[in-house]
This record gives C-alpha cells, structure tokens and sequence, in this order.
C-alpha cells in the first residue's frame, strides 16, 4: 500500500523506440528487414525499440520514410495533455487555423481596426514572446492580431499596403513556428506559404530570402531533407547576391547556411557537405563580426558555435561535440529558445558519451530558460527517457523534471 503524500513516477512506455517497434509491425517488417531499408544495423534497431539508445532526427526520418509514414506518427506529437488547464499550449491552434483563412477572403471585424502604429508594436510584443517560447500567450493573441492585419490588408493599398503585409509576414512566421514547435505539420506548411505570399507583397529582396529561410523549416518538420537541401541550395544562387551586401542580408544568408548544414548533417550521402555549410556561415558571422537579431534571426559567433556543436551530434561526433562545447555557454544576449535549444541537444551528446548527470544538468538549464520549449521538443522527452532507463534509483531533480515534460504520470 502506497503511503498518503508519495509520489509513484511512472514512466510513460509510449515512447518513440516503442512506436517504431509498432510500425513496423503494422508494416509486417522483421528488425532486420527494417534495418536493411534504413539503411543500419539490426542492433541499432533493438536498441532503439527496447529504450536502451535514444532516437536521433536521421534514425527516425529514415525510419518513416522506410515504413512510409509520418513523422510524427513516430515522436507522437502532437503531445496533447489530459485536461484542458494542463493543455493550454495547444488551446490557440484553431483560432490560428481559422485566421489563416483570411488571406485570400477579408475577415469582417466586430471592431474598427487599430493604427498601424498600435499594430506593430503588437507585432514586435509577438516576436518577444516567440523569443521566449510562451505558446499559450501566442495563441491567444495571435489568431487576432492576424485577423485584424488582414482586414486591413484588403483595404489598403501603396506603401500601406507593403508595410502590412510586412507585419503580417512575420505574425504568420510567429504561427509557423508555434505549429512546427507544437507539431501540426499541416499548419505549418500553410503558414508559411502564407508568409511567402505576404513577402512577395513587399516588393522586398530581403524579405522574400527571409521568408526562404523560414520556409527551410518546413522540410524538418516533414524530414524531407533532401528536398530542403535542394530548395536553399535554389535560394542561395537567388537571393545570396540580391542580400549579402547588408548586415541583415548576411544574417539571412547564413541562417540558411546553418538549416543546410543541420539538413546535410542528417542525410547520408551529403553528410560532408554540412562543414562546408557551417564554413560559409563562419564567414558571414565573421563579417558582421558579432551576434544579431535580425528579423528574429538569431546569427552570430555564438549560433554558428550552436549548429558546430549541433552538427557534430547529427553526425555521431560525440567526441567532437563536446571538444566543440568546451569552454562555450551561450551568451545572455541570445535568445531563449536559441539557448534552450542548444542545452538539450548538449544533454543528447553528454548522455550518448555516457554522462546522464552532466545530461540531467543541461536540461534543466535548458527547462529554466524555456519550459515550454523543453517541454514540447521531442529530443528534450527522448533525452529524459534515456536519463529515466539509465537510473535504478531516479534522482528527485530528474523526476521533477519528467513530470514536467509530463513522460510520467504521479499517483
């Protein structure tokens, strides 16, 4: 009998090892068949399906596109939570989906729109809290916003006109983000059409290679790496020489440089080419000689480092990574989510070298700085379900946190 006041921690078996082990026998593929299509060992694949190996971006898209389902069939987002308080971050998603629709057919407001100027200050508040990563905040005040900047849109026209699609771009790129960060494939393929369209309205080199490289992340969402790799290789020849006579060109121009290096990193045959795209974005961050923030670009020194780091780990460099991390934190400059991000895949690296404590470390750096993000990532959950199989005795800092990123549930 459980005394009154304990907490039971039950690991969640819903992991991503054990749905692929249910794919692929849905499909009628033995271990060995799978491991042919992928192509790996047969061990690889049993380590993955028993939870004794975590599942890495390649390993899992590979494994998708061998077994021909989604992607996030496999990770299992969207991961929705059992009550409606506890699921907020999801509650905005289909007011967004709604207010996506109003591109091509103005809404009708209850309410006369505000001036252009109350408009973008809203628009920068959006781009704080993208920052940030608060995906319940974004999903109340997005769906609004973009109504309101559509309406008036459709009545403008001119240099009003340029200057709202502009701001309509980047609430679109706020809801491309939310979707991807979330997991709705769908939407974040229309959003960032959406934002496209809006770029294209501003008659703007800079702003159509923006919208590029936010396009870029469609192609993660549906790991279709190739593809991605094809389409900025097509935006590089475009719009490199259109941008790069800017600091705020190069910034964009090496961002692409970075989501090709992550793209290349995570396919087989172009594995090499991901140095030779982190080599192109030395030299843009070398050029502008510091960190920015461009567009709600994160690109600098201290990003390029991040995707050094996190290329070597998309590669099955542990060594190199962390020869890579040595000495380097992220500045307190750098955006949340960026910071966030880079201390979840070190926890990946630092628990594939066989160091679970420094892995529970950075995780939890990586929790305070942007609980939702870590949250909802699924490297972040598979990390913590490695760090649970890793303890006979789970730590009171580790249960804290599997409870938070809800892969357990407390009696």
């Amino acid at each position: 009998m459980t005394p009154v006041g304990t907490s039971i921690l039950i690991l969640d078996q819903a992991g991503i090892g054990p749905r692929i082990a249910e794919a692929r026998k849905l499909a009628g593929v033995t271990q060995d068949g799978l491991a042919q299509r992928v192509p790996c060992s047969k061990s690889l694949v049993s380590q993955v399906e028993r939870g004794s190996k975590p599942a890495t971006p390649w390993f899992i898209a590979a494994v998708a596109r061998a077994l021909h389902v989604d992607v996030m069939e496999l990770t299992g987002q969207p991961y929705r939570r059992s009550t409606g308080r506890a699921d907020q971050a999801h509650a905005g998603i289909p007011a967004v989906r709604v207010a996506l629709t109003y591109w091509d057919a103005p809404p009708e407001l209850e309410a006369e729109p505000r001036e252009l100027g109350v408009l973008r200050d809203e628009v920068r508040e959006i781009a704080a809290l993208l920052d940030r990563i608060d995906y319940v905040a974004l999903g109340r005040r997005l769906p609004g916003l973009i109504e309101e900047l559509s309406a008036v849109l459709h009545s403008s026209q001119g240099a009003r006109r340029r200057a709202v699609a502009e701001m309509l771009m980047h609430t679109f790129v706020a809801a491309k983000s939310v979707a991807y960060r979330l997991g709705y494939v769908d939407l974040t393929s229309v959003a960032v059409d959406r934002a496209t369209q809006a770029a294209r309205e501003t008659d703007d080199p800079e702003l159509l290679a923006y919208a590029a490289e936010e396009r870029s992340q469609v192609f993660f969402a549906s790991a279709a790496y190739r593809a991605g790799l094809t389409f900025l290789d097509q935006a590089h020849q475009r719009f490199d020489p259109l941008v790069s006579g800017s600091e705020p060109g190069l910034a964009i121009a090496g961002s692409m440089h970075l989501r090709s290096a992550i793209l290349a990193a995570r396919m087989h045959p172009r594995r090499r080419d991901a140095w030779d795209h982190l080599n192109a974005a030395h030299e843009y961050a070398s050029r502008i000689g510091r960190d920015t923030d461009h567009y709600g670009l994160s690109f600098g020194p201290s990003n390029v480092r991040i995707h050094e780091i996190a290329a070597a780990i998309e590669l099955e460099d542990p060594d190199e990574a962390l020869r890579r991390n040595e000495g380097f934190a992220p500045p307190r400059t750098l955006s949340p989510e960026r910071s966030s991000h880079h201390y979840i895949d070190l926890a990946r690296v630092q628990l594939m070298a066989g160091k679970p404590d420094r892995a529970l470390d950075s995780l939890r750096r990586a929790d305070r700085l942007s609980p939702q993000h870590t949250a909802y990532h699924p490297m972040a959950r598979e990390t913590v379900t490695g760090l649970l199989r890793a303890h006979t005795r789970i730590p009171e800092p580790l249960r804290s946190l599997a409870r938070r990123v809800r892969m357990t549930t407390a009696t």
